[in-house]
């Protein structure tokens, strides 16, 4: 039975609860097996070697979470091949397929955690009450340590942007 965390996190002030444990800097990153917009499984290991800005979303069709994957998606592009971004939410791979299209968002690869939210009871992210994953940023480097870790405790709150992409720039390097 995965750990719950009463309170963890809070929507609009209102307490959850958070399914799974909370990761450290220095921990390995678990593996997960998420869906891809085509609906093909995408695991850790798939990106294995780079440095890996995992950036965790409620729902891309809302402003926040709309906000923050474009950011991630804008630093992105100038760091080069040596790392990669993941936006994980529990939306459907046709809904993330959608949205990517529209935002012309290519320099991150959408998954979805829907079909049984194994990221999120792995890296502490699943909201009980709402079957949605909180708001978090995860940086993993290249050997598959957690460098960076963050759980936003308002879900309507954004990460610390700068903080995590500093992360990314020092794993890449």
């Amino acid at each position: 039975m995965a750990t719950e965390r009463a309170g963890a996190v809070t929507f609009k002030g209102a307490p959850l609860t958070a399914i799974g444990d909370t990761l450290n800097v220095g921990d390995a990153a678990p593996d997960f097996t998420l869906l891809g917009n085509d609906l093909s499984p995408v695991t850790l290991a798939d990106s294995a070697g780079k440095a890996r800005l995992i950036s965790v979303v409620p729902s891309l069709d809302t402003p926040v979470c709309d906000q923050q994957t474009r950011k991630f998606y804008e630093a992105i592009g100038a760091m080069g091949d040596g790392v990669c971004a993941l936006t994980v939410s529990s939306d459907l791979p046709f809904a993330q397929a959608r949205w990517c299209g529209a935002a012309g968002v290519e320099n991150v690869t959408s998954l979805s955690d829907h079909r049984d939210m194994s990221f999120g009871d792995a890296y502490g992210t699943h909201v009980k009450e709402l079957r949605l994953e909180s708001r978090a940023v995860f940086v993993v480097d290249k050997n598959g340590k957690i460098v960076h870790a963050e759980y936003v405790k308002e879900i309507a709150d954004h990460p610390n942007y700068d903080a995590a992409l500093e992360a990314l720039k020092s794993a890449a390097s």
